[in-house]
């Protein structure tokens, strides 16, 4: 067996003295930050992990959980389901007094070594595990640090780590059954980042229903924003034959949609019909009034929150099916007036 690497080992190797690295280590001052940070990277280099049972019997908590996003910040300002998710997290976090840590990365690289990180320094109690991947190599990084986590998403794909997840397979099902039902049978779908769980979930659904009923189907992806969803409106409504209705894997997306058919000239929903997902309050503003996949995103967050506290208190917590999304019919989608 490898003898476990203790805090005198970390100093000898950093030729400092026991009490200088257990600052380092704990986050307590005394010591330089370029000193911590070097100790903090030889801890993880040497495989050095907390002894449990001394924390287990100090019953210390940071009183945090921690919440990466691996987009860019601009995300955090158009896309109003992550004020929704966070807003759910803070309200069931507030009655124990737990603050949410956010941190904003470039990749799944920076997003791996700031779990690293907190867990050497003991800076949250548990994290959220957000965009899903369906080969998610994040999850065994997890697993090993042994930092309680709640995945946001599944089902399934995220290892022995729990989950709360949203059924996008039967939303999906019931707008396609619904868009057939008013005779359309050029359906395009405006997708998100393709290798995202939920995004595979429902371009698989897209793909199975619009060919049980017999619809001419199309799946452009996208990176969720704005610009991408206007882009990808553009060549789908230029085509020699295009969609008479389109489905938009956000909400945000579906608003760029709506604004690029009146720069086109379409008619919504007499030529176009569109399709949200989320049914934010932009989806209420914009004119014709968006039709929309509604979820309650405040409640999947307040969920997520909810598990993970348990979890700290060593409750036995397991997957979690949030309520099932709804369909909300607005102005935004009708039979459509052209012809097939």
């Amino acid at each position: 067996m490898t003898k476990r690497v203790t805090i005198a080992d970390i100093a000898e190797r950093a030729g400092l003295s026991k009490g200088a690295v257990s600052y380092a280590l704990n986050g307590q001052p005394g010591v330089s930050e370029a000193t911590r940070q070097r100790v903090l990277r030889m801890a993880l280099e040497m495989g050095w992990h907390p002894n449990s049972a001394a924390k287990a019997l100090s019953g210390a908590r940071s009183g945090a959980f921690g919440l990466v996003m691996a987009r860019s910040p601009a995300t955090l300002g158009i896309e109003p389901f992550f004020m929704k998710l966070i807003s759910g997290m803070e309200s069931a976090m507030a009655q124990s007094q737990t603050a949410l840590l956010l941190q904003v990365v470039s990749d799944h690289d920076r997003e791996i070594a700031t779990y690293r990180r907190w867990w050497a320094e003991r800076r949250v109690d548990g994290v959220f595990l957000l965009d899903l991947r369906c080969e998610d190599r994040r999850v065994p990084v997890l697993e090993e640090l042994k930092l309680p986590a709640m995945v946001v998403g599944g089902p399934g794909h995220h290892g022995s780590l729990p989950g709360v997840w949203i059924d996008d397979v039967g939303a999906m099902v019931v707008v396609i059954e619904y868009l057939a039902a008013l005779r359309h049978r050029r359906i395009a779908r405006v997708a998100g980042v393709p290798g995202m769980l939920h995004t595979e979930l429902r371009t698989q659904a897209f793909n199975e229903v619009t060919q049980r009923i017999g619809i001419e189907a199309t799946t452009v992806s996208t990176d969720y924003t704005p610009d991408e969803g206007a882009q990808a409106t553009r060549r789908l409504l230029s085509a020699a034959t295009p969609p008479t209705a389109i489905v938009y894997d956000n909400d945000v997306m579906a608003v760029a949609g709506v604004s690029v058919a009146h720069e086109m000239g379409v008619d919504v929903p007499g030529e176009l019909s569109i399709m949200a997902w989320d049914d934010s309050v932009l989806c209420e503003i914009v004119h014709p009034a968006l039709s929309a996949v509604r979820r309650d995103i405040t409640a999947y967050g307040t969920h997520l929150a909810e598990h993970l506290l348990a979890l700290l208190d060593g409750q036995q917590v397991s997957d979690f099916e949030n309520a099932p999304p709804r369909l909300v019919v607005r102005g935004s989608t009708a039979r459509p007036t052209v012809g097939p």
